[in-house]
């Protein structure tokens, strides 16, 4: 069946849920209090346990967990954010006056989006010298036109 999008799995929703969710998690300011409170109960503690090496353990080894499940997670909403933004900008350059030609370039290497991109602002430059002399010649167009009536 054509057209008819793959229905992801199981696996794949819940991930993309905790995901979603972690991520949001993550970016609120009662997140960041918790574990700046984490950081200064370990540190407290430290003289409780003579600054032990578990003492120092605990906190490594409690960050890097957090750090390492943190990464793939935060990764998976932005990949999913990015390929969502792509495909709404590639509508709009579908449906509007933009060239189609555009639509996928995320795909090429980074040289040839760098070409791209330089031939763009080339062609920028050019539109934008365009409508400068545009603008000049309806000033002299106008004056002429006003020197006549008058």
């Amino acid at each position: 069946m054509k057209g008819k999008a793959k229905e992801p799995s199981a696996v794949s929703k819940f991930f993309g849920d905790l995901a979603n969710k972690t991520s949001l998690a993550a970016g609120r300011a009662s997140t960041f209090i918790i574990a700046a409170g984490i950081v200064i109960i370990w540190a407290v503690s430290g003289p409780l346990f003579g600054f032990s090496d578990t003492w120092q353990l605990v906190i490594n080894t409690g960050t890097t967990i957090v750090t390492f499940l943190m990464v793939f997670l935060i990764q998976n909403s932005q990949n999913r954010d990015s390929a969502a933004i792509q495909v709404k900008l590639d509508e709009l350059i579908r449906v509007g006056a933009a060239r189609n030609s555009l639509v996928g370039i995320e795909h090429l290497t980074d040289d040839e989006i760098e070409d791209l991109r330089g031939k763009c602002e080339a062609r920028a430059r050019a539109e934008r010298s365009a409508d400068k002399s545009v603008d000049k010649t309806r000033k002299s167009a106008r004056r002429a036109a006003e020197k006549v009536a008058n």
